[in-house]
């Protein structure tokens, strides 16, 4: 009888090793290893297999428990002449089951901002990044950038035919600059459908944690895993127009207490996360009005329907993604070579569609638009945003007490706020602002805009990020006391 090609047997006695491929888990027995005697690992987290000069090899990543960090492991073994067939089809079999249709060892061009958050990017790069992806045999090409724009210059020359993917070890700021970039590309379209990915090192790192959960987004490693298996996910982008210029947005953009809260914390960035939870407490007890007029092309206000679109789109997702893992197949482009034209918001066109607007004039205390449900690890600000549902989530914050605000700290978390009556809260396709002061700050992906007139319009499907779950991670429901039984 021939050998079983999934499983293998390495060296002998106390040393021995023994490993063997069940469904879709890998098994590792090593008595001799106190640390990690025994190993069952999906094999999702293997990173490479291969026998070469008489030697066994495996990379992979492994956790202790399942909310514990991974740790990068290799086993070797030796194997004679003998073995060699058996060992060679072991490997093979690992590795079509740990890439099932991705590509191998892809080419990745890394971007680590030195100065993100509290500092501290470039070592970790070095010591548990740059492993991974040698582990994984990826080919890198790596830019530590030293001053703002370096990596949209970049990548506005960026060879794209050269790249599977490009990784930002930053935090979300530097990530606004390469899809910036893109957009400033000889062929924007085409660019725009190479994946981004991000390896969370700074403050807020809301995109981060809404491709990985909240749990996985604390571990580095597990967004460098993310970089070599996860597979393209399209995504909404966003056009800001102001004083005549056209901006990328991919995550927000924010008026009043947030925009405050935000850009007004920049010197507390030691402090990590916990600086905007400062700048809440500050901008609170000021509580100044965002006087502002809002005009919204309003899609829909239905906070059920919201509700049951973001369930509905989750099941699919996960569904599809359990059961048809894709290749590295990237996105449709849109129509045309350039950027899509602006449909909304192009004041060149001269006949703005005026059908679904409505504006909002009570007095605000912020305003927050945006794509993706996290905007920080302890705020939950669009539960119900979806990646290519082609709209965006815009919430204004009507004036209230300074209690109500302060109970939105407690139940931000959990996205309790999207249920107050104070919070109005819009699926759109466009929306304008203007301002009645220049005094104050604007954010646009956490980037400091001037406090002027500016128009934002969605892009279905423009850009390209890598998912490992084809959706956004997260929890939320309708209250416990309004659920149906």
């Amino acid at each position: 009888m021939s050998p079983d090609p999934a499983s293998l047997a390495l060296g002998h006695g106390q040393s021995a090793s023994n490993l063997a491929i069940q469904d879709t888990t890998l098994q590792v027995l090593r008595p001799a290893d106190t640390k990690w005697p025994k190993l069952q690992v999906p094999v999702r987290d293997v990173l490479w297999a291969g026998v070469e000069d008489g030697l066994f090899q495996l990379s992979l990543l492994a956790r202790r428990k399942r909310t514990s960090p991974y740790s990068l492991l290799h086993i070797t073994g030796a194997v004679s002449d003998a073995d060699h067939p058996a060992a060679a089809a072991f490997a093979d079999l690992l590795m079509a089951a740990a890439y099932p249709v991705l590509k191998r060892q892809r080419r990745l061009k890394v971007f680590v901002n030195p100065k993100s958050g509290p500092g501290k990017a470039a070592g970790l790069y070095r010591k548990r990044i740059e492993p991974i992806f040698r582990a994984a045999h990826c080919d890198v090409d790596l830019t530590f950038t030293c001053r703002g724009k370096q990596a949209q210059e970049i990548i506005e020359k960026l060879p794209l035919d050269e790249f599977d993917a490009v990784v930002v070890m930053s935090g979300d700021g530097l990530i606004h600059e390469v899809f910036n970039g893109f957009a400033a590309h000889a062929e924007p379209a085409k660019a725009f459908r190479t994946p981004v990915t991000p390896i969370p090192t700074g403050s807020g790192n809301a995109l981060a944690i809404n491709l990985l959960g909240l749990d996985d987004a604390k571990d580095i490693s597990a967004a460098a895993l993310n970089a070599i298996k996860g597979q393209p996910m399209p995504v909404d982008l966003f056009s800001l127009t102001q004083g005549g210029k056209r901006h990328i947005s991919f995550m927000s953009q924010s008026l009043g207490l947030i925009a405050d809260l935000d850009l007004g914390t920049e010197h507390l960035r030691f402090m990590g996360g916990q600086r905007f939870l400062v700048g809440f407490i500050y901008g609170l007890i000021r509580h100044r009005p965002c006087q502002v007029k809002v005009s919204i092309k309003v899609a829909h206000t239905d906070k059920r329907k919201m509700l049951r679109d973001m369930h509905a789109a989750r099941t699919l997702a996960d569904d599809t993604h359990a059961t048809a893992p894709s290749a590295l197949t990237l996105p449709d482009a849109p129509a045309g070579d350039g950027l899509p034209p602006l449909r909304h918001t192009d004041p060149a066109a001269g006949e703005e569609d005026e059908e679904g607007w409505i504006t909002f004039d009570r007095p605000l205390v912020y305003l927050f638009a945006g794509k993706g449900p996290y905007v920080a690890r302890d705020v939950l600000q669009f539960p119900v945003s979806l990646p290519t549902d082609g709209l965006i989530d815009v919430a204004l914050q009507e004036r209230t007490t300074r209690t109500a605000m302060l109970k939105t700290i407690d139940g931000s978390q959990r996205g309790d706020h999207f249920w107050q009556d104070t919070q109005h809260y819009f699926k759109a396709h466009a929306y304008r602002v203007e301002p009645s002061t220049a005094k104050g700050w604007l954010s646009v992906d956490g980037e400091a805009f001037p406090l002027e007139a500016y128009q934002v319009e969605v892009h279905p499907r423009l850009g390209t990020l890598l998912s490992m779950y084809g959706a956004y991670q997260l929890d939320f429901d309708a209250p416990p006391d309004d659920r149906k039984p």
